[in-house]
């Protein structure tokens, strides 16, 4: 190009700047377009544009976007340094050994590239660019030398080129922006002054312990129990009655009359009846995102991940997989270590997606040995978010301890924009997406599901062969579901119902809530397709039992569509399928540990089960606190973090 325009965010110029003094390597005419500068002095704060342009060497004009102020001049000053054809040698931004090493890789470089632009890929040569490599098809002495200069960097500073470059260009930044951006006062924004509570190292995670526990609690008792309290009452029965009374005006046999209103309208009903609920989570959770929090939960859980051999970067797929794991999975490609991200992949799916809501509505219920009412359950829902969050933490411990999993957290670079008004269209689309989805999946894979276990458990082999049953017990799935059913009885749900559910969830999570539907309905339990708890509350011999199945279903492997994208993220069936049985198995055991235990605190008996649970959570404990063999192996790299100031 003739010249490059690089438009900068003053308000929050480190983080721009670091592009700039990319372009500049280019040895092209760079001019910069300084943006909301208008903004940066109702903090404050006053960029002198004169200094900043003799600083970095190139034309600097400020403008606004949104007024449309300094357009002309910006236009004018880039027509002018483009026809001035004046290339100016970059500065020499970093310290004397890199640059040494860049001095000796420029004469090595290909004589067809021009003297402007030489520096720039011998900062590529050393950063061991891929593409700028393949590209220069660079090899011989030159390229061992490149190579060797490398490699005496790393170990002086003991990190990584590509680390070390980063640091080495915020550093001489940092210089400009001190030299550059003048304080006008001492009156602190109103972004830093909640930033100084939110982020604190002592009140930041108590905040968003608070926080995640008023969300959850909102969506799932007070406000969401009512509107869908009321959402059943209203639509419930009348919707079954309706189908009814429509199937028997045309004369329709008792098995289409059973597939209608037991399979497809209870099985249907029964999961729809959440959807307020999960309105208001993601409402809440469009609001937290929009108006900059979440952002900043990544930055607070950086320093717990940190200790664990993880980073910030891990957790931003765990706040994304709250509302679906799917894109929580595929948010885990920003992880460059190969060990961080296939744990982040397997992982990911702990935390409680929307999907896990109507389940965990459901069982809350039952815990709270309540029909519909959940007030005494409160703590059910935010308490199976931060299980998933330690869950994923216990995973961190063990797997960091072995050497396939073992390494570096990855460096954590993070903008932090400034808190604003969430926007209504913004937040009220984001709610929207997220519940088409499930209302779609509604009407296509758990239309299905419902339709097969209606056959499942309402067909089997009796004494006129096969055929419809009158008891569900007699049914396929009962039959199915019996011999898998010995599996899950340690944990507490042994009768073939749960177990049936259970299976269903790998097709949609939602499908445990529709599948239980359709057997409660079947079963000859309730007559309102609304409300299961009571019917499902007999296959549970105790609340704990009841939690333990939540926590097995909260664990284990995700649906079917998260399960596809976590192979293709993965690309390997090896970690693929060590993926998968560590997930079930992971569930299995601290589902066993929680109600052979837990079973035993509220006054049990003491079983060969409950051996069997205090052996596997001594092993876990062990795996846990047991030295790191590969400690010495690890260099843990610094955090770089650049905060709009």
């Amino acid at each position: 190009p003739d010249v490059i325009i690089d438009l900068v965010d003053a308000t929050n110029i480190e983080r721009n700047l670091y592009l700039t003094t990319q372009l500049i390597e280019t040895g092209r005419p760079v001019v910069i377009a300084l943006n909301m500068a208008d903004l940066l002095e109702k903090r404050g704060l006053k960029i002198d544009v004169t200094r900043l342009s003799m600083l970095l060497g190139c034309p600097v004009v400020e403008t606004s976007a949104l007024k449309k102020t300094g357009l002309e001049e910006l236009i004018s000053v880039a027509v002018k340094s483009a026809n001035a054809k004046e290339i100016k040698k970059p500065q020499e931004i970093f310290s004397s050994d890199i640059e040494k090493a860049i001095a000796r890789i420029e004469p090595g470089l290909p004589a067809y590239i021009e003297a402007e632009n030489r520096r720039w890929y011998a900062v590529k040569v050393l950063e061991s660019d891929e593409r700028v490599l393949a590209q220069l098809s660079f090899s011989g002495k030159e390229a061992e030398d490149a190579a060797a200069a490398r490699e005496a960097i790393e170990t002086s500073y003991d990190d990584t080129m590509e680390s070390i470059i980063t640091d080495e260009r915020y550093k001489y930044i940092q210089k400009i922006v001190k030299a550059a951006v003048l304080k006008k006062g001492q009156t602190m924004s109103a972004s830093d002054k909640i930033d100084r509570i939110v982020t604190n190292r002592i009140l930041g995670i108590p905040i968003f312990v608070l926080v995640m526990f008023v969300v959850y609690y909102i969506s799932v008792t007070t406000v969401g129990t009512w509107v869908t309290d009321w959402t059943n009452d209203t639509f419930g029965g009348w919707v079954s009655g309706l189908f009814t009374s429509g199937l028997e005006a045309i004369g329709a046999s008792d098995v289409v009359t059973s597939l209608v209103v037991d399979g497809i309208v209870g099985g249907l009903v029964a999961v729809l009846g959440f959807v307020p609920q999960m309105a208001i989570l993601f409402l809440f959770l469009s609001i937290l995102e929009d108006c900059g929090y979440m952002v900043r939960i990544a930055f607070v859980m950086d320093r717990v991940f940190r200790h664990f051999g993880l980073s910030g970067k891990s957790f931003i797929p765990l706040l994304i997989s709250s509302g679906c794991g799917i894109p929580g999975i595929m948010a885990s490609r920003t992880i460059e270590q190969d060990n961080d991200r296939r744990l982040t992949i397997m992982t990911a799916t702990f935390v409680p997606c929307g999907a896990k809501l109507p389940v965990i509505a459901l069982m809350a219920g039952v815990i709270a040995g309540s029909a519909m009412g959940y007030a005494e359950a409160a703590w059910v829902a935010p308490a199976m978010y931060f299980i998933g969050i330690a869950a994923v933490l216990i995973s961190a411990i063990i797997l960091k301890k072995t050497k396939p999993f073992s390494g570096k957290p990855a460096p954590f670079v993070m903008e932090l924009p400034s808190y604003h008004v969430p926007s209504a269209r913004t937040v009220l689309l984001h709610v929207w997406e997220r519940l088409k989805g499930f209302i779609i999946k509604a009407g296509t894979i758990l239309f299905l599901a419902c339709v097969v276990m209606w056959f499942l458990s309402g067909f089997g082999f009796g004494p006129d062969g096969f055929g419809m049953v009158e008891n569900s017990d007699d049914s396929l799935l009962a039959a199915i579901g019996g011999v898998i059913a010995p599996i899950f009885a340690p944990l507490g749900f042994g009768e073939w119902q749960p177990v049936a559910a259970s299976l269903s969830g790998f097709t949609a999570k939602e499908a445990i809530v529709s599948t239980m539907g359709v057997l409660a309905n079947v079963a000859g339990d309730t007559e309102d397709a609304a409300n299961v708890a009571p019917a499902i509350a007999l296959w549970f011999p105790s609340a704990i039992a009841a939690f333990s199945f939540l926590m097995f279903n909260l664990l284990d492997s995700p649906c079917l569509a998260a399960i596809a994208t976590m192979a293709q993220q993965l690309q390997s069936r090896k970690w693929f399928w060590f993926a998968i049985v560590f997930q079930n198995v992971f569930a299995w055991v601290l589902s066993l540990i929680v109600y052979q235990i837990g079973s035993l605190i509220a006054g049990g008996g003491f079983g060969i089960w409950t051996a069997v649970a205090f052996i596997l959570l001594a092993a876990m404990l062990y795996m846990l606190f047991r030295p790191d063999p590969y400690k010495d192996l690890k260099v843990f790299s610094k955090r770089s973090l650049e905060a709009a100031s």
